[in-house]
């Protein structure tokens, strides 16, 4: 009986495996699946401090994207490598987050992150997450592999040549990323690995610290980022702590300057920024849920005493004030963008991580018949 056990055990977390790594199956809807690979080795702190000060941007362009009159789903995965604390039987390789929408569990894991050592495999950690993920099977989706370090792309029992070609098979584009000299770059075969892969090699100085730009729009959108917050209502198990944990990414944000701070503001005012998995609006919003088949014990206190059609109204206005704030920050955003864009004529155009991701993405996009408003 204890073997039976054992074998169903076994079986069930088999099971669960091919489910999670299983490609997506083709819908109408599109998506924008990105994987960002880090080096968290010892000489990578400012690379870190790049991704966390720049990923709300990010996010923010690709927010614009469009294929046809339609905004596709954005997903977000992150990984980890080079950090001799991971173990060596895991070619000290993490994967930090799956695939997401859940854009406050990538900020929150990138603000964890540390760098440590110094033991990096690119080859092992492209193809971790060429066979580690659930990407789209659907030819017209756009799915970006960024891998970003400063070590000899040859490293690791892993050939990089074939961790690239088994990525390409699946309609995956490896785009690298090196810190450091663009012909240091070219001489550790970084260049190469992205050749192979249908990608694009840039260099960034990984040290370079990012300048905020101060635009006379950003004091309201950061009361206004601040007012959205107001209208979540976390509901379920998880509801309360991701809704600490949205307040803590703005914390985040704020620590860096204030400028990735407005960042978020304008992310969360965005089409990608959705969390029906734990706030009743977007639940109600994308007909996931219906307020009146919630139990009282996974509501909040100010909702437990309400009737039904008061709980439908309460949500009601909330969606109603949260679309008033979204449209405020919006209209705020296209002001700030061109102050921001005459701003960055007058200075000279360093490289910097978020650079080379979106003009990779966007080029990369272009090729699919993507636009970006």
């Amino acid at each position: 009986m204890k073997k039976t056990g054992t074998a169903l055990l076994i079986l069930a977390a088999a099971i669960i495996f091919l489910v999670s790594t299983a490609p997506l199956p083709a819908s109408d809807e599109r998506v924008i699946q990105i994987a960002l690979l880090l080096d968290t080795s010892n000489s990578m702190d400012g690379l870190i401090d790049q991704a966390k000060s720049q990923l709300w941007k990010i996010v923010n362009e690709l927010a614009r994207a469009k294929k046809g009159n339609r905004t596709p789903r954005l997903e977000v995965a992150l990984y980890e490598y080079g950090k001799d604390s991971i173990p060596a039987a895991e070619g000290y390789i993490r994967m930090i987050t799956p695939l997401t929408t859940d854009l406050d569990k990538i900020s929150e894991k990138l603000f964890k992150l540390q760098t440590y050592g110094g033991n990096e495999y690119c080859g092992k950690v492209i193809l971790a997450a060429t066979e580690g993920l659930r990407w789209s099977s659907d030819r017209r989706d756009l799915k970006l592999i960024f891998i970003a370090g400063n070590e000899p792309f040859t490293q690791g029992d892993v050939d990089y040549r074939s961790a690239v070609k088994k990525a390409i098979a699946r309609g995956i584009t490896v785009n690298t990323i090196f810190c450091g000299n663009y012909h240091e770059g070219e001489n550790t075969m970084w260049k190469d690995g992205a050749l192979l892969a249908d990608g694009r090699y840039m260099n960034i100085d990984q040290n370079e610290k990012v300048v905020a730009i101060n635009a006379p729009q950003d004091k309201e959108i950061m009361l206004l980022g601040a007012e959205l917050n107001k209208t979540y209502i976390p509901y379920g198990k998880r509801g309360t702590v991701k809704k600490e944990c949205q307040e803590e990414q703005d914390k985040n944000a704020a620590t860096v300057n204030s400028e990735v701070l407005v960042q978020r503001s304008v992310a969360k005012a965005s089409k990608q920024y959705v969390n029906s998995g734990w706030d009743l609006v977007d639940a109600v919003k994308d007909r996931k849920i219906d307020p009146a088949t919630i139990r009282d014990d996974e509501l909040p206190a100010e909702m437990k005493d309400m009737s039904t059609q008061e709980r439908r109204d309460y949500v009601n206005r909330m969606m109603k004030r949260r679309s008033v704030l979204q449209g405020k920050i919006n209209k705020l955003n296209n002001d700030r963008r061109r102050y921001v864009e005459a701003e960055m004529k007058k200075r000279s155009s360093k490289s910097t991580l978020d650079m080379a991701i979106l003009k990779s993405v966007r080029e990369q996009a272009a090729d699919q018949h993507y636009t970006f408003e």
